[in-house]
């Protein structure tokens, strides 16, 4: 009989997954599976990653789709490098404050045909594909057009997404919409078949004559023929334009580990801005679950945000002062800010001078790594489905502000604040690609996790698995909270005047993240993927 302080067990779910080939993370199992059969053919990281992007468009429509944007940072095993990829669209160059007032809107509208910015991720896609693809461009289609003709039952947590009242609503003000994506007027249930034949149409569409079919050709035409008849202002000449743009990643130093972000228009400077301020006091002895380790993270959060918030736009437009915010005298600055027995309710932004989303990973067997994250933004975005296509158009354009004063004010041209953001950190021979989607939930939620690796030990899986706290934004003492996190802290967290919405053990709510390491001393490659989603971490098979 074996000692009942064997050391058997473990305080998390799912194993890592550990492979010598290359391994494909995504929220959907399917779609994993189609990536791991990109790599066992020859495919790159790139390859497995359209393909596997390509069909969570078809399974998570609320969340992901050709109709919206793509970040990607690519590390390249050979030369060593990290380079980033911005495939994020502009307003339509006719859209303007002046334009929507014309129209009553006094706000940015959160869905309808002027929160529609031009689609970035096929040109993305194919950028991508172009420099780092090894199979044809065509082959990385096959298994979503199967699904979309054949169909696919609808899984658990998807179907929880599809019926939620901001995707019944978007969906049922538009015929179109409601015609493909409800059933008899319902959303789709767990275990429906659902299939897509429009959406098949433009992947062969793709597929057959290019990523410039999106952007001059069939598709164009008709995303052209949905806006207008909405009257919206996007033009052929707004998406023939449109080109995605090579970036040099940003990062910090974090206890040792090196952590990137994208530059802005997106919203990863919050994460590192958010780290840098953990940093300044050391992490709590008492563990990761403890009232002094949640408040200062929460509070971190608090005035990372109120800064990104405040700040962020497209450099092309206006100066980010991004080195600033991520300097470390600044990030002692705002940390002596924090109180440690109290939560500030009240936190606003320094004066510095100068989402619902699917986030995949992949490494191959060379080592390549791509951390790679989609969106339409929220809930089937636009709620505006292209005619005879089967996709989606983002709402973006609800990141803008109409306020003139703000760097982040609407213009027609102009990419919007974004909140989708792909994260990468490496130290000697390890190196992570990484990501946890959910619209503003995304900094905090990389920040989670980086710390729960580093300063705690924990692996991939047990990082992404553990309990997390969310917040929308930077005012008010208002959390949401796992219900996982021990009642005890939770208990002292509220008499330190924070005021905590306690959720379930695994809420989407807390995004759905993923994440591989690869091991460049030894070729091996760790994966996790969060129980929050209805992924898996799926290995290359071997061809036999």
């Amino acid at each position: 009989m074996l000692p009942a302080h064997s050391g058997f067990g473990r305080n998390y779910g799912r194993s890592l997954v550990i492979a010598q080939q290359g391994v494909v993370a995504t929220s959907q199992a399917l779609a994993s599976q189609a990536g791991a059969q990109i790599l066992a053919h020859g495919g790159s990281a790139v390859d497995a990653a359209i393909a596997a992007n390509a069909v969570l468009g078809l399974v998570e429509p609320m969340m992901d789709g050709i109709g919206g944007d793509l970040f990607v940072l690519y590390w390249d095993a050979k030369t060593q490098k990290l380079r980033g990829l911005n495939a994020s669209g502009p307003a339509p160059r006719a859209l303007s404050p002046a334009f929507l007032a014309k129209h009553g809107e006094t706000a940015m509208p959160l869905s309808d045909i002027h929160t529609v910015t031009v689609p970035g991720a096929v040109d993305g896609w194919a950028k991508l594909h172009q420099r780092h693809g090894k199979l044809a461009w065509n082959e990385l289609f096959a298994a979503a057009i199967a699904y979309a003709d054949q169909g696919f039952p609808v899984t658990e947590a998807i179907a929880e997404q599809w019926a939620s009242p901001i995707s019944f609503e978007r969906l049922s003000s538009q015929p179109e919409s409601a015609r493909l994506f409800l059933a008899d007027g319902n959303p789709r249930r767990q275990g429906d078949i659902f299939r897509n034949p429009g959406l098949s149409r433009a992947y062969r569409c793709l597929a057959g004559g290019g990523a410039r079919v999106f952007y001059e050709g069939e598709i164009a035409a008709a995303i052209l023929k949905t806006s207008q008849r909405l009257g919206g202002t996007m033009t052929a000449g707004d998406l023939a334009s449109f080109s995605a743009e090579w970036v040099e990643p940003i990062s910090i130093d974090y206890r040792g580990w090196r952590v990137y972000e994208l530059p802005p228009n997106g919203q990863g400077m919050a994460a590192l801005e958010m780290l840098n301020i953990m940093e300044a006091s050391p992490a709590s002895a008492e563990g990761p679950f403890s009232p002094a380790e949640i408040h200062t993270r929460i509070e971190a959060m608090k005035l990372a945000y109120s800064d990104v918030y405040r700040y962020n736009a497209d450099p092309r437009t206006c100066a980010v002062p991004v080195q600033q915010l991520l300097s470390k005298e600044h990030a002692r600055e705002r940390a002596s800010l924090i109180d440690p027995q109290r939560a500030n309710g009240q936190v606003s932004a320094a004066e510095v001078t100068g989402s619902d989303t699917t986030y995949l990973t992949v490494a191959d067997r060379e080592g390549n790594i791509v951390s790679w994250i989609q969106s339409i933004f929220s809930n089937f975005g636009s709620g505006i489905t292209v005619e005879g296509m089967g996709f989606v158009l983002q709402n973006r354009g609800a990141g803008f502000t109409l306020d003139p004063a703000h760097p982040n004010v609407l213009a027609g041209g102009k990419r919007p604040y974004h909140t989708i953001i792909p994260g990468f950190m490496e130290r000697g021979d390890s190196h992570i690609g990484f990501g946890i989607m959910g619209g503003p939930n995304q900094p905090l939620a990389h920040a989670q996790f980086v710390s729960n690796y580093v300063d705690y030990g924990m692996n991939l899986q047990q990082a992404l698995e553990a309990p997390r706290f969310t917040k929308l934004g930077p005012a008010g003492c208002d959390v949401l909270i796992e219900s996982r996190v021990p009642e005890a802290t939770r208990r002292q967290l509220i008499e330190m005047g924070h005021d905590l919405a306690v959720r379930p053990e695994y809420t989407q709510e807390m995004g759905r993240g993923q994440a591989i390491l690869h091991d460049s001393r030894t070729g091996t490659n760790y994966a996790a993927s969060d129980p929050r989603a209805d992924g898996a971490a799926t290995p290359e098979p071997i061809v036999t």
